[in-house]
């Protein structure tokens, strides 16, 4: 307790030293009734102590790291999930004609507009955020305050009576104008808690562009879906043509007396049979648009046209173990598990260093008095060590949860590391086997189409019923599908390798378009 008495008014008549005594300690009670009721609200005493994360004691524990994209749970509406990469925000109004859009195009409005990737990017400056909390523990804490108090007090509650003195005193005001400083000097835990939320920090950079990577697969994928669909429409055009065909061949056979009706009905059945398909395969390419729409941030009452087709293109023989190497260094979900690892060991470190000393300093240095013009500055200056003396239950427990989610976060990173192993080569496996399929069904579609000409020059001739034309009809039509089908899936093998590689952002061209 600090009691600073400026100046005291000298009485004309000397007092008795009974009165004078009397009085000194009536002032004396008054001043450390008053510095008690200051030091409860904003006084010097509070300030002493830095508060919040800077003591040893009541240090909090940094944020876990942030959720890798593969990891998410979907709990947290504001942490991106699989499901965030489908949608988007929509900047730009529908326009009254018809948007070309490239892939690139596509691509570009995903990284600028797609919801997961926004959503990851707010997670950066929520990181970012903790960082600077954790931060403001180490450097200097300055408040200010302006007080002014009016008391008037009754001696006689206290129990305090003084012949020939009125029990009450006052009122009368103290006014106070003062700035504290709060500063440690030494605190590992503190320090440990900065450098562990430094690399969460990192870790959410890093989680940031992986996800950009995620944007191109995702946007990738459909916009090639709605190339597949094109492509169906106008298999099933040309099926729905030939097919028209038959049905005038059929109906021209009977009315010429060479055939029976049920070869119209079969042409028939055929021919509304391709007009459903046609129906059915437009209203999944609208479908699949409105999905690729809301990828990338289009107004969905917005027309637009696909202008790339992106055709067959083979892709070199990629070595497994080299690719992988290459994932190794270029892979940021990586790099973020890693920083996760270095996060992990700093709390750890930090959960340890709760039973270190904290050295701190605090001061405070005002003018008070009665009014403003009849004031005095004073100061106060505080050094402190703050040692835990028995607490060994919360430092151990301490200890023991940050130790878990050390060995947790290199456990891991060292099945991610595997796992982009795994990715790396189920894209070249599927790469190999979807070139396969490709050139087999290519040859399907050219086999089926044959025999279609051949059954059709058979019943022309009259040599058959219809019967067959129908079913190389069916087989031209699966065979076309399946044709497609491969195109896609070759196609998707070849962007998801490039994202297991960690390369989807930069070189999606070069394998997509082969290399």
């Amino acid at each position: 307790m600090q009691v600073t008495i400026n100046r005291m008014s000298q009485s004309k008549t000397a007092p008795s030293a009974l009165t004078i005594c009397s009085i000194l300690g009536l002032f004396l009670l008054l001043a450390a009734g008053q510095t008690q009721a200051r030091a409860q609200s904003t006084g010097p005493a509070q300030q002493k102590q830095p508060s919040g994360t800077s003591t040893a004691a009541d240090s909090s524990p940094v944020a876990n790291a942030q959720q890798n994209l593969y990891n998410a749970s979907g709990q947290n509406g504001a942490q991106p999930t699989q499901d965030s990469f489908h949608g988007s925000i929509v900047i730009d109004k529908a326009t009254s004609g018809v948007l070309d859009l490239s892939l690139d195009d596509a691509i570009q409005r995903g990284l600028r507009q797609n919801l997961g990737l926004i959503l990851q990017t707010s997670s950066v400056k929520n990181a970012n955020g903790q960082r600077l909390e954790e931060l403001q523990a180490l450097l200097p804490t300055v408040n200010a305050t302006a007080s002014i108090e009016v008391q008037q007090i009754n001696l006689a509650a206290f129990g305090l009576s003084f012949p020939g003195l009125n029990p009450i005193i006052g009122p009368f005001q103290v006014v106070d104008f003062r700035a504290y400083l709060t500063q440690n000097l030494v605190n590992i835990s503190a320090l440990k808690n900065y450098i562990a939320a430094k690399h969460n920090f990192q870790g959410a950079k890093l989680t940031a562009e992986d996800a950009r990577d995620l944007v191109v697969l995702t946007v990738g994928n459909a916009y090639l879906l709605c190339i597949a669909d094109a492509a169906r429409i106008e298999a099933v055009n040309a099926e729905l043509a030939t097919s028209k065909v038959s049905l005038d061949q059929a109906t021209a056979a009977h009315d010429a007396g060479t055939s029976p009706r049920l070869d119209v009905l079969r042409a028939q059945v055929d021919y509304q049979n391709e007009q459903q398909s046609l129906i059915s395969t437009k209203n999944n390419l609208e479908k699949d648009k409105l999905a690729l729409a809301r990828t990338i941030g289009l107004p969905l009452d917005q027309a637009f046209r696909l202008t790339d087709l992106v055709p067959f293109k083979g892709l070199d023989h990629v070595d497994p173990e080299q690719a992988f190497q290459q994932a190794l260094k270029s892979r940021k979900d990586l790099a973020a598990y890693a920083q996760q690892v270095e996060s992990a060991s700093a709390e750890k470190t930090s959960a340890k260093a709760y039973q270190y000393p904290v050295v701190s300093a605090a001061g405070d240095y005002g003018d008070i008095g009665t009014t403003p013009g009849h004031s005095h500055g004073t100061f106060s200056a505080t050094g402190q060590i703050s040692v835990p003396i028995l607490q060994i239950a919360k430092t151990k427990g301490q200890e023991q949860v940050a130790d878990a989610q050390f060995e947790q976060s290199r456990a891991k990173l060292s099945d991610q590391i595997q796992q982009v192993n795994q990715d790396v080569r189920n894209s070249l496996l599927d790469i190999q086997s979807t070139a396969k399929l490709v050139e087999s069904t290519h040859s399907n579609v050219e086999l089926a189409t044959e025999a279609l000409s051949e059954a059709q020059q058979r019943f022309r001739a009259g040599v058959s019923d219809n019967l067959p034309v129908s079913q190389a009809q069916s087989q031209t039509e699966q065979a076309n599908d399946q044709y497609i089908s491969a195109l896609y899936q070759h196609n998707v093998a070849k962007l998801s390798l490039a994202r297991a590689l960690g390369a989807a952002q930069t070189n999606y061209k070069d394998y997509l378009g082969g290399k």
